[in-house]
């Protein structure tokens, strides 16, 4: 989602580049571009109009500020109003309220059902909720069987709906037995239609009046674009939503329900769907999305996803044994498939700052799910005694290994010396090898230890899992380690060297 928007958006602001000053032309020949490209992201036309007048008010009213030029103030203002314009700060629920009472709404199809199972996840995991997931849609074929699969899934009660049963009295009487059961967290998973109409609204009203919930969720599709934000308005004025859920934000929508539901209803998007799984549910930051819309990367969220997936005690103990070199093909193939967890790895590195821009300019090159899926199965194929010790692989070895996993040898070859130097410079940077150094890892925000410094050392392309290219940069000759030579050392190189030329010159005068 929104990388058409992300390029039209950086045009746009190609136009400022070289500029002196901010001027009404340049400033009005900028802004047509980013009215365009909002457009044609699908945001509602009333919203577009209203953002671009609000940044080309702050524009013209504003003198640069120091240190920057005309191209990256007008980045910075789109930012500060992108981040306006898609609900300012960050909007949770009544976590304190107990019970905590959740009424998902919304059409049919718009993934309901799905969202409160995730939600149940997500607020156990988070908050150490329990659930308790109430079936009130009665008409859709397989709705019922549907949440309670996922409650079985989760491990978590459901109440014992059936069809011919009032969606009113369900949700009453599951008040009745959540609290029985100790839950303080109560989703009433509510039916959905094709379009609007009143014997829906008139049901979900009763069902607020009975049940009273501190939270009525609008689910929408955001592959819907435009269609969402007018359908959340009926809800919202019949039912005075709290906030929106945004599923689907993984596919190819323009990211125009997003751009435009908070102007249009008032109401904050509070969580978003990011895949399938039960688990790809986030909360919606809007500060964090309009950084990503300009191409600037999310580093929070890709921290966030690392601690959620990564143990710090298992991460403490791969960094030990790279220090001490040994980390073997078996730690390698169990560090990827954590990696795996967070997502695709086009994703993760779109999060990295400048990554983006990086991957568009190398093209199908820079995506890593193949190499990443080739070296899986050539460790796959090794034998457990080959994985824990590399140096048995020798050229009989390697071409079982190469059958087994459908690659030739000369990958096998290319993955045995990527290893070999990356464990060379992860042994650098670890403080191993000859001389033991302290260990220790950098820390980043919030976690016990991190990725390390690499500035300061050499690098390598095509490290295995990942596409040639994208490597660490500046590969020295002595396979990416820096060494310092002592003095001693480099005045017995240059005497060694003297010697060779005295040699060289006596044999031409004989």
């Amino acid at each position: 989602m929104f990388e058409s928007l992300q390029e039209r958006l950086g045009n746009a602001f190609q136009k400022f580049k070289g500029q002196k000053q901010l001027t009404e032309d340049n400033v009005k020949e900028g802004l047509r571009e980013v009215r365009l490209a909002l457009l044609e992201a699908d945001v509602n036309f009333k919203v577009v109009k209203g953002f671009v007048d609000q940044v080309k008010d702050r524009a013209l009213g504003e003198e640069v500020m120091k240190g920057l030029d005309p191209g990256q103030q007008i980045i910075k203002i789109v930012n500060d109003e992108l981040i306006e314009l898609l609900g300012g700060e960050q909007q949770g629920l009544d976590i304190k309220a107990k019970p905590l009472k959740l009424m998902m709404v919304g059409l049919q199809g718009s993934g309901k059902t799905t969202s409160s199972g995730k939600l149940a996840l997500y607020l156990r995991k988070q908050y150490d909720k329990k659930p308790y997931l109430v079936p009130a849609d009665v008409y859709r074929p397989a709705a019922i069987d549907q949440l309670t699969t996922l409650a079985r899934q989760l491990d978590v009660p459901v109440y014992p709906s059936t069809t011919d049963m009032n969606p009113v009295d369900i949700c009453r009487d599951a008040l009745a037995q959540a609290e029985e059961m100790g839950c303080d967290l109560i989703l009433f998973d509510t039916a959905g239609r094709l379009h609007i109409d009143e014997g829906l609204m008139d049901e979900l009203e009763n069902i607020k009046n009975a049940c009273t919930p501190q939270e009525i969720l609008f689910v929408a599709d955001a592959m819907t674009g435009q269609d969402a934000v007018t359908v959340a308005e009926a809800f919202n004025e019949k039912l005075e939503i709290s906030g929106v859920v945004l599923t689907k934000m993984d596919g190819d929508a323009r990211g125009g329900a997003a751009l435009s539901i908070k102007t249009v209803t008032g109401k904050s998007v509070k969580f978003v769907g990011v895949g399938e799984k039960l688990s790809e549910l986030e909360l919606f930051h809007p500060d964090r999305i309009a950084s990503r819309i300009l191409g600037m990367g999310d580093m929070m969220t890709l921290i966030e996803k690392a601690q959620s997936e990564i143990d710090e005690d298992e991460a403490k103990a791969m960094a030990e044994k790279m220090a001490k070199a040994e980390f073997d093909f078996e730690d390698f193939r169990s560090h990827m498939r954590k990696i795996k967890k967070l997502g695709s790895m086009e994703g993760l590195l779109k999060m990295i700052p400048g990554m983006g821009n990086i991957m568009k300019q190398m093209g199908q090159d820079a995506l890593p799910e193949d190499e990443m899926k080739r070296t899986e199965a050539i460790i796959s194929s090794m034998t457990m005694k080959e994985r824990r010790q590399p140096k048995l692989i020798n050229q009989s070895r390697k071409e079982r290994i190469a059958k087994g996993s459908g690659v030739k040898v000369a990958d096998v070859n290319a993955l045995m010396k990527n290893f070999k130097q990356m464990s060379k410079v992860m042994q650098a940077m670890m403080g191993g090898g000859k001389k033991k150094g302290k260990f220790g890892l950098p820390k980043l925000p919030g976690l016990g230890g991190g990725m390390p410094d690499l500035s300061a050392l050499g690098g390598m392309d095509g490290m295995p899992g990942m596409p040639p290219g994208m490597g660490m940069p500046g590969m020295g000759e002595e396979e990416g380690t820096k060494r310092t030579i002592s003095k001693k050392t480099l005045k017995a190189r240059n005497k060694k060297k003297l010697n060779k030329q005295a040699k060289k010159k006596k044999k031409k005068k004989k």
